[in-house]
């Protein structure tokens, strides 16, 4: 077992060195897949190492505190420290480790704060001997990887249902490939079967009866002819409606910030959701790093966003979509989409065609952060196919979603009690076996 022996008090200097992170040559940057490390993660890939991994970096100016372990080799730029030499402790346990440090408490003071390494250096720390350093950190990777998988997971369901809905809605593959038929006198039917599924014309007799009809069905709902609209080329009989025509359109509210008695961080009574808390999300939103009291919404009338309600920030930051996972409130820069009971399209319709939209359409100027407006939005153009397509679409991907909900709630649970145990196991409240 980990036991009291094995903890000693030090300074951090002396568990590890930190040296400050590299700027990359303009001249000499090339791509390759090596990771850059910036002070808010991997940022992008580049074709030369600076370090050998496995390695550990955190931000030194702009994200300060976050700490990111690297298995591979990398390049740490400037604006991060990493460690140099871990003087025989555990990577693994140090990255952990350092989660742990309140680094706040060892940067300057100037107007951009900074991380001091020599301050960071001076820390008095406490740590087990590399036995328990070892088998804490197997204990924490092993969360780690299980929430790993499933982000992963996640990111092949969302990337399958994309790939249909681009295919049916966008490149509208099964329409081209009727067109294509009728000119070379072959059976659109069977083409557009083809363009859906994947699947040579030969192969369909050997479908099971009931798969043929369901694949034919989803056939037959495509035309085979296109016609103008205002976006372009679209199936003939299809239609272009503005969102609020489709939707309640809503934009949420921030409430005076100089009264921070309406705010609140952890358990709060309103979820408050910010363009950051979409940026850490998967598909659902079901955090936010603040929260509004109840007075605060009801005194200044902040619209409560019901569940399964579409999110899409447009200032500053456009694009980003999140479907909602119970009620919750965002601030001004996020709108929500609201849809009737009876409505057109499916709430994953309207994520997906908002995810695969070119938001630069929407303005003129120089910056789109300064032509997308609440107005724009409410009358942004969504294509909008047969109902009974829509209908077969929103079937096909409704297993997708709901397996990702139900990863992502059991990557919430995974992260909960590896965030507990940090601490107790850092501390040495919680041992294990050595």
């Amino acid at each position: 077992m980990a036991s009291d022996v094995d903890w000693k008090e030090v300074s951090l200097g002396e568990v590890i060195e930190l040296k400050r992170g590299y700027d990359l040559p303009k001249d000499k940057r090339t791509p390759g897949s090596v990771p850059i490390v910036s002070s808010s993660g991997v940022s992008d890939f580049h074709a030369e190492a600076m370090v050998k991994g496995p390695g550990v970096v955190t931000g030194r100016y702009g994200t300060i505190g976050e700490v990111f372990y690297v298995n591979e080799d990398y390049w740490p730029l400037n604006t991060t420290l990493y460690v140099r030499d871990f003087k025989g402790n555990d990577p693994r346990f140090i990255s952990y480790f350092l989660k742990t440090l309140d680094f706040q408490a060892y940067s300057d003071k100037g107007a951009v704060p900074g991380l001091n390494r020599n301050h960071l250096h001076l820390a008095k720390v406490r740590l087990p001997g590399k036995s328990a350093q070892r088998s804490i950190a197997r204990v924490l990777s092993c969360l780690d990887s299980k929430i790993d998988l499933n982000r992963r997971i996640n990111q092949t369901l969302e990337a399958m249902a994309q790939a249909i809905f681009r295919s049916w809605f966008v490149d509208f593959d099964p329409v081209k490939a009727k067109m294509a038929a009728l000119a070379e006198g072959r059976d659109p039917l069977r083409a557009a079967m083809s363009a859906i599924s994947g699947k040579a014309d030969a192969e369909f007799d050997a479908l099971p009866p009931e798969a043929f009809e369901q694949l034919a069905a989803t056939a037959a709902l495509f035309p085979d002819e296109m016609e103008e609209s205002e976006l372009g080329q679209i199936p003939k009989g299809w239609a272009v409606h503005s969102a609020e025509s489709l939707a309640e359109v809503g934009i949420g509210k921030t409430p005076p910030r100089k009264e921070p008695q309406w705010f609140t961080e952890g358990d709060g009574d309103w979820r408050w959701v910010s363009i950051k808390d979409m940026g850490a999300s998967g598909v659902f939103q079901q955090k936010s790093s603040e929260f509004l009291t109840a007075e605060a919404v009801s005194r200044f009338n902040v619209r409560v966003v019901p569940d399964r309600t579409v999110l899409l920030s447009f200032k500053l930051t456009i694009g980003r979509v999140a479907i909602t996972e119970g009620p919750m409130v965002t601030n001004e820069a996020i709108a929500h989409f609201k849809l009737p009971n009876d409505a057109a399209i499916s709430s994953e319709y309207l994520y997906l065609y908002l995810k695969s939209f070119d938001y630069s359409t929407l303005g003129s100027t120089s910056s789109i952060a300064d032509a997308v407006n609440s107005k724009t939005i409410r009358g942004l153009p969504i294509a909008v196919a047969e109902r009974t397509l829509i209908v077969r679409f929103t079937r096909t991907v409704v297993p997708h979603f709901e397996e990702m909900r139900s990863r992502q709630n059991e990557i919430a649970s995974l992260c909960a009690t590896r965030d507990a145990l940090l601490p107790k196991l850092l501390s040495g409240e919680i041992e294990v076996p050595a």
